[in-house]
Protein backbone atom coordinates (compact mmCIF):
# COMPACT_ATOMS: atom_id res chain seq x y z
CA UNK A 1 0.00 0.00 0.00
CA UNK A 2 1.61 3.14 -1.19
CA UNK A 3 1.51 6.21 1.33
CA UNK A 4 -0.64 9.16 0.74
CA UNK A 5 0.29 13.23 0.71
CA UNK A 6 -1.27 13.69 3.87
CA UNK A 7 -0.25 10.14 5.46
CA UNK A 8 3.48 11.47 4.23
CA UNK A 9 3.10 14.94 5.71
CA UNK A 10 1.96 13.61 8.82
CA UNK A 11 4.58 10.90 9.21
CA UNK A 12 7.08 14.43 8.62
CA UNK A 13 5.78 16.18 11.25
CA UNK A 14 6.18 13.39 13.37
CA UNK A 15 9.70 12.64 12.22
CA UNK A 16 10.39 17.23 13.48
CA UNK A 17 8.76 15.90 16.75
CA UNK A 18 11.56 13.49 17.65
CA UNK A 19 13.83 15.28 15.97
CA UNK A 20 15.82 17.77 19.09
CA UNK A 21 17.59 20.36 16.39
CA UNK A 22 14.20 20.38 14.11
CA UNK A 23 12.13 20.88 17.46
CA UNK A 24 13.86 23.34 19.18
CA UNK A 25 13.77 25.29 15.98
CA UNK A 26 10.16 25.29 15.75
CA UNK A 27 10.29 23.98 12.18
CA UNK A 28 6.77 23.44 10.47
CA UNK A 29 5.90 22.23 7.81
CA UNK A 30 4.39 24.12 5.07
CA UNK A 31 3.79 21.91 2.22
CA UNK A 32 4.57 18.64 1.12
CA UNK A 33 3.71 17.10 -2.30
CA UNK A 34 5.84 14.43 -4.42
CA UNK A 35 9.41 15.69 -4.60
CA UNK A 36 8.42 18.88 -3.22
CA UNK A 37 9.13 20.14 0.55
CA UNK A 38 8.25 23.67 2.28
CA UNK A 39 9.05 24.10 5.73
CA UNK A 40 9.34 27.13 7.94
CA UNK A 41 10.31 28.66 11.36
CA UNK A 42 9.66 31.69 13.45
CA UNK A 43 13.15 33.59 13.80
CA UNK A 44 14.25 33.22 17.56
CA UNK A 45 16.61 36.50 18.19
CA UNK A 46 18.51 34.80 21.23
CA UNK A 47 19.54 31.93 19.71
CA UNK A 48 19.84 32.68 15.43
CA UNK A 49 21.37 35.82 15.27
CA UNK A 50 24.80 36.26 14.50
CA UNK A 51 26.77 39.75 15.83
CA UNK A 52 25.32 41.91 12.56
CA UNK A 53 21.86 41.06 13.07
CA UNK A 54 21.13 38.96 10.56
CA UNK A 55 20.12 34.96 11.06
CA UNK A 56 22.99 33.01 11.73
CA UNK A 57 24.38 31.12 8.15
CA UNK A 58 24.18 27.88 10.06
CA UNK A 59 20.29 28.36 10.52
CA UNK A 60 20.01 29.10 7.00
CA UNK A 61 21.81 26.17 5.68
CA UNK A 62 19.57 23.88 8.51
CA UNK A 63 16.45 25.48 6.54
CA UNK A 64 18.08 24.39 2.79
CA UNK A 65 19.39 21.19 4.07
CA UNK A 66 16.17 20.15 5.19
CA UNK A 67 14.00 21.15 2.70
CA UNK A 68 15.99 19.02 0.36
CA UNK A 69 16.14 16.28 2.30
CA UNK A 70 12.57 16.38 3.17
CA UNK A 71 11.74 16.98 -0.33
CA UNK A 72 14.01 13.46 -1.87
CA UNK A 73 11.87 11.80 1.09
CA UNK A 74 8.93 12.20 -0.38
CA UNK A 75 9.82 10.20 -3.26
CA UNK A 76 12.63 7.95 -2.28
CA UNK A 77 11.45 7.08 1.62
CA UNK A 78 14.51 7.12 4.05
CA UNK A 79 17.13 9.48 2.99
CA UNK A 80 20.85 11.33 4.16
CA UNK A 81 22.26 14.62 2.95
CA UNK A 82 25.34 13.36 1.11
CA UNK A 83 26.45 16.98 0.62
CA UNK A 84 25.24 20.08 -0.24
CA UNK A 85 26.39 23.21 -1.62
CA UNK A 86 24.68 26.71 -0.09
CA UNK A 87 25.28 30.25 -1.40
CA UNK A 88 24.22 33.25 0.62
CA UNK A 89 22.79 35.33 -1.16
CA UNK A 90 21.40 38.26 0.77
CA UNK A 91 21.49 39.12 4.83
CA UNK A 92 18.75 36.66 6.27
CA UNK A 93 16.84 39.33 8.65
CA UNK A 94 13.51 39.17 9.87
CA UNK A 95 10.52 37.62 11.52
CA UNK A 96 10.79 34.57 9.94
CA UNK A 97 12.09 31.72 7.58
CA UNK A 98 10.91 29.84 5.05
CA UNK A 99 12.38 26.92 2.47
CA UNK A 100 11.01 25.35 -0.89
CA UNK A 101 12.99 21.60 -1.77
CA UNK A 102 12.58 20.36 -4.76
CA UNK A 103 13.91 17.60 -6.44
CA UNK A 104 15.71 18.15 -9.64
CA UNK A 105 16.50 14.49 -10.58
CA UNK A 106 15.57 11.06 -8.50
CA UNK A 107 18.10 8.31 -9.76
CA UNK A 108 18.48 4.76 -8.30
CA UNK A 109 20.46 5.76 -5.06
CA UNK A 110 20.98 9.34 -5.52
CA UNK A 111 18.66 11.89 -5.75
CA UNK A 112 19.91 16.13 -6.86
CA UNK A 113 17.82 18.34 -5.21
CA UNK A 114 17.51 22.42 -5.18
CA UNK A 115 16.10 24.44 -2.22
CA UNK A 116 15.48 28.34 -1.72
CA UNK A 117 15.86 30.09 1.48
CA UNK A 118 13.35 32.98 1.91
CA UNK A 119 13.67 35.74 4.85
CA UNK A 120 9.88 36.97 5.55
CA UNK A 121 10.53 41.30 7.30
CA UNK A 122 7.66 43.05 7.66
CA UNK A 123 5.50 40.79 5.04
CA UNK A 124 7.82 41.09 2.47
CA UNK A 125 10.01 38.31 0.97
CA UNK A 126 13.69 38.62 0.39
CA UNK A 127 15.47 35.64 -1.72
CA UNK A 128 18.59 35.21 1.14
CA UNK A 129 20.04 31.68 -0.10
CA UNK A 130 19.67 28.89 -2.96
CA UNK A 131 21.61 25.76 -1.81
CA UNK A 132 22.35 22.17 -4.67
CA UNK A 133 22.26 18.54 -2.42
CA UNK A 134 22.72 15.55 -3.83
CA UNK A 135 20.76 13.04 -1.23
CA UNK A 136 21.19 9.56 -0.60
CA UNK A 137 18.70 6.91 0.23
CA UNK A 138 19.51 5.81 3.50
CA UNK A 139 22.08 2.64 3.35
CA UNK A 140 23.07 3.91 0.32
CA UNK A 141 25.67 6.53 1.29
Amino acid sequence: MTATPADMRQQLQQIIAITPFARSMGARVREFAEGLAELEIDVKPELMHQHHGFVHGAIVGFMADSACAWAAASLAGDVVTAEYKLNLLAPAKGERLWARGKVLKAGGRLLVVQADVFAVDQGREKHVAVALATIAKAGAA
